[in-house]
């Protein structure tokens, strides 16, 4: 099979989350990648990707020299932001840059090549690709990566029940009550199973709900990690070590990372979910990956692991254009 010629970028804003679909991708298509962080100005930044006029004023003098020619073969955008500047490079490549969009932009997909955004978006059209969760590197490979990188965590009493920790968003409350209601859940199963519990925190986390979590977990086995103060981040080692994993139900990407490893994953919602985030749920819980906080079931479905066959069907499109020109 031919090869895929050129030169790949994969654009975003500072955003982890798509920081990591973006490369997620991009990493499979075998090229070359350059990444670049924009981050437009007003008022572009409100309207991306829809106000395209003037789009070279977007962007800060140093970053214009970024977003500057040679022009890639491809790009990979993740994010608002990162849709404003996928839609410029088709034309300003004339057509030359294939150009894939990562979630959702809110105008017509058609501005760009191929668009992939997850399920629960419920958006339509020829050139969309609509896989359940978002695209990440979670595979055995990474999650043997993940045990050897944190070997002393093997140590740990089992089961290891991997606790990943979001933040609160629109529609989503997460506050005192909520963390010390899941804490309680937590304690009590640990009361019945003993093991340990390994707690990651994001950045979207409160820095007073962490706290909440440490006085919880004061005399239990296991570890709270909310940032570089707290040593390297374990999340590859959590990951590939838990028995368990108990994820915060308002984070697509790191349900669908926990989702991958292939152990039970559990959530704990306190009050009714933001449509567009419960239809992911109720995917998830369809196709047997998702439990609820004191479930006892065993997972009943392989691993949701999604990226791989994507990219291979984005190679197939990008390497039937490259054939024609």
């Amino acid at each position: 099979m031919l090869k895929l010629r050129g030169e790949c970028w994969a654009i975003t804003d500072n955003a982890a989350g798509n920081q990591r679909q973006a490369w997620a991708v991009a990493e499979r298509l075998g090229l070359p990648v350059r990444h670049l962080i924009l981050e437009p100005r007003p008022p572009w930044s409100w309207l991306a990707p829809r106000l395209s006029i003037g789009g070279a004023l977007a962007l800060s003098a140093d970053q214009q020299r970024l977003f500057a020619p040679p022009w890639p073969d491809v790009a990979i955008g993740c994010g608002r932001a990162a849709a404003l500047f996928t839609r410029q490079l088709r034309r300003l490549s004339s057509g030359r840059c294939y150009t894939v969009q990562i979630l959702d932009p809110r105008i017509d997909p058609a501005h760009w090549d191929t668009v992939i955004a997850p399920l629960h978006d419920e958006l339509h059209g020829a050139n969309v690709l609509t896989p359940m969760g978002s695209l990440n590197t979670v595979d055995d490979g990474w999650l043997a990566d993940g045990r050897e990188s944190c070997p002393a965590l093997a140590d740990l009493p089992q089961p290891r029940v991997g606790v990943l920790l979001g933040g609160p968003r629109q529609g989503m409350m997460f506050d005192a009550d909520y963390a010390q209601r899941l804490a309680g859940h937590l304690l009590d199963r640990h009361r019945r199973e003993r093991g340990s519990l390994l707690v990651l925190a994001s950045r979207r986390t409160p820095t007073a709900l962490i706290d909440v979590f440490r006085q919880a977990f004061r005399d239990v086995p296991g570890l709270i990690w909310a940032g570089h103060d707290d040593g390297p981040n374990p999340y590859p080692g959590v990951l590939g070590w838990a028995d368990r994993l108990v994820v915060t139900p308002d984070s697509v990407n790191m349900l669908s990372e926990a989702c991958a490893v292939g152990c039970p994953v559990h959530t704990f919602a306190m009050a009714p979910l933001p449509a567009k985030i419960e239809r992911f749920h109720a995917a998830l819980r369809d196709a047997g990956l998702l439990l609820d906080i004191d479930s006892d079931a065993a997972s009943s479905a392989p691993p949701l692991r999604e990226t791989e066959a994507l990219a291979d069907e984005l190679c197939r499109r990008i390497r039937a254009r490259q054939a024609l020109s």
